[in-house]
């Protein structure tokens, strides 16, 4: 086996699905968990928590979609979309959501959390839109599972069955868990996400290099900044992905700190996560890594301040730029460089000639404005994070969307406007 992680152990003994009703993510995570399990070979346990009590003690808001901006929510219910089409499944986010799922986290743990009855509270709540607290409601999805409405409704009053509730959100968070959907392997190694499966399971996927497909007036629109770790990775990926789909990369250089400042969030998101989320971050981004097997360091120098190394990217001539941008990259996120430092960039330029006459124009106003106006383009289309990729009017954020901008230059027309989910 081609192991991603070296710290697991192949095969797997044991898969873990954490889950509450009221996520989208989680939802489309159950449709998934058990094809994952038996590909791994192991006994799927599904594990139902309160999310609002993971939330509650990772410092983070009970409704997440309220302290969003406009513009992440649309983008958040498009991407719900864009998964449920991609896996074949229904999605409807209901009126009200979030909707109270605590009753119904407590009849499922009344019917031994039975599978059956986590599919049928999730059809209620994802495609029916129902209510799945409200009695009425658990009678009707624990009778047509075969159970006794009358018991199961008694039985979810009880304390014994409220106390194993709080203890399994308490055994959760102890692991490490601040959001749903969460596998836990072997009792110990997180992931988060319904889009991760292939770190799940483990295994690295054999591939077969792809044949240059032939230019087709698609077109990638790629926003990035150096200081972003997440868009090392998935700058990467980029060229691999146009060489498959014949695509026309765009590259926008943005200040994201100054995206940032101007969508009025904090100037290094990942400073307010909680401590669980921090850890589970800096794992995820080894092991995407590994997946794709790119160096990787996280550095000793963050945040950084990257305006320099951008405007040098823009003073230097188009020609020298795909190099320069790769090589900062791999500066900062791989060889622990400092991207600050004029010897660090010019040796990234690769000319010294080249990169003397770049210097000598960072500061015009020229160049200046040129990162200022790519900026002003991220924020004015909707850009909120780094990487986003942009195909036609759609926007994906996020190295974990490369699938799906994949799907969406595979299915671009000849208007180079990719068909919506």
């Amino acid at each position: 086996m081609n192991a991603i992680e070296e710290a697991r152990t192949l095969p797997a003994r044991s898969l873990d699905f954490w889950f509450d009703y009221t996520c989208p993510y989680a939802y489309l995570g159950s449709t998934r968990a058990q094809a994952v399990a038996d590909r791994m070979g192991v006994k799927l346990t599904w594990q139902p928590l309160l999310l609002g009590g993971v939330l509650k003690a990772n410092g983070q808001p009970q409704n997440l979609f309220a302290t969003r901006s406009a513009a992440r929510v649309a983008y958040d219910a498009e991407d719900m979309k864009r998964w449920a089409k991609r896996l074949g499944v229904e999605l409807s986010m209901p009126a009200g959501h979030p909707l109270r799922s605590v009753e119904a986290l407590r009849a499922t743990i009344a019917t031994n959390v039975d599978p059956a009855v986590v599919a049928a509270f999730y059809r209620a709540y994802w495609i029916e839109g129902r209510a799945i607290s409200s009695p009425d409601v658990i009678a009707d999805v624990v009778t047509k599972a075969g159970y006794d409405a009358e018991a199961i409704l008694a039985a979810i009053a009880t304390d014994s069955i409220k106390d194993d509730l709080r203890a399994r959100t308490d055994r959760a968070i102890a692991l490490g868990v601040f959001g749903v959907p969460a596998w836990i392997v072997d009792g110990e190694h997180l992931y988060w996400g319904q889009d991760r499966i292939e770190q799940v399971e483990g295994v690295r996927r054999a591939s077969t290099p792809a044949a240059d497909a032939p230019k087709t007036g698609k077109v990638l629109e790629v926003f990035w900044d150096f200081s972003s770790p997440f868009a090392y990775l998935g700058t990467t990926q980029v060229d691999a992905l146009a060489k498959r789909t014949g695509a026309t990369v765009v590259w926008h250089p943005m200040l994201l700190g100054g995206l940032f400042k101007s969508l009025g969030g904090p100037d290094v998101p990942i400073a307010t996560f909680s401590e669980a989320k921090q850890r589970w971050l800096l794992s995820d981004l080894e092991r995407w890594a590994r997946v794709w097997g790119v160096p990787y360091k996280w550095p000793s120098r963050f945040p950084t301040n990257s305006l320099k190394a951008l405007r040098l990217y823009f003073a230097l001539p188009a020609e020298h730029r795909d190099r320069y941008r790769a090589a900062t990259f791999r500066a900062m996120w791989a060889d622990d460089e400092d991207i600050t430092d004029d010897a660090v960039l010019a040796r990234c330029v690769g000319d010294e000639r080249v990169a003397k006459a770049a210097f000598a124009t960072i500061g015009d106003d020229e160049v200046k404005a040129a990162l200022r106006e790519s900026t002003n383009e991220a924020h004015a289309r909707g850009v909120f994070g780094a990487p986003t990729f942009i195909v036609g009017d759609d926007l994906y954020w996020g190295q974990d969307r490369l699938d799906l901008v994949e799907d969406a230059l595979v299915e671009t027309r000849s208007d180079d406007r990719a068909l919506r989910a």
